[in-house]
């Protein structure tokens, strides 16, 4: 069975989401977006952030974020005997944790989010300091994002994919700690984000 260790708490991906690079309290990806203007409402997406041409509807998943992942897929993610925990009132938006009990440190996060309405736009205009376009999957853009690199160090990710100019969904992650160095955990996000296209656009 191909299996792809993970974790991240859900504290975790929420001040990864922030842009303050200095001492302080966290701030919204885009403290300066006015979400009331028309520029915001009309010229999304911003300048160089790819269009998303194919919208996906998530409004079944925001009520419920764990159908994001079917039972098969966690099972091949992160072995048995998992369940996934939803929360409909995270801060950053509807939730989904998935943390495995036998394997240290490892756990999957998905987060439908509902800080602003600028979809990937707002990851592009936060000027994180580690900020990495991916390859698309299926024509959905992807960027991984984070207050810093955490890859080799830690085996963590979080990635935020466009299923429209106005909606991400955030998958965050962190490998074992026997896994950490083994493989980009971009890539296992990545990975995941198939999964959770594939999913999304199952649902009508």
């Amino acid at each position: 069975m191909r299996r792809i260790v993970l974790s991240l708490s859900a504290s975790a991906l929420v001040l990864c989401s922030c842009t303050n690079t200095t001492s302080g309290s966290p701030s919204p990806s885009n403290p300066t977006a006015d979400q009331s203007t028309p520029d915001s409402a009309t010229s999304l997406p911003g300048p160089g952030v790819p269009k998303v041409d194919d919208p996906i509807d998530v409004t079944h998943f925001k009520q419920a974020p764990c159908d994001a992942l079917t039972v098969d897929q966690v099972t091949e993610l992160l072995g048995p005997g998992v369940t996934p925990k939803p929360d409909l009132d995270a801060p950053a938006g509807p939730s989904c944790s998935v943390n495995p009990p036998r394997v240290t440190q490892a756990s999957v996060l998905l987060i439908f989010g509902n800080v602003d309405q600028l979809g990937l736009t707002s990851v592009y205009r936060a000027q994180y300091r580690f900020f990495m376009p991916l390859n698309p999957v299926d024509g959905y853009p992807i960027a991984a994002y984070g207050l810093a690199d955490d890859r080799t160090n830690h085996g963590k990710c979080q990635i935020a994919i466009g299923t429209s100019d106005r909606q991400t969904v955030d998958i965050g992650i962190a490998q074992s700690e026997e896994n950490i160095g083994k493989k980009d955990p971009c890539e296992a996000a990545r990975g995941v984000a198939s999964y959770v296209i594939d999913n999304l656009r199952g649902v009508k």
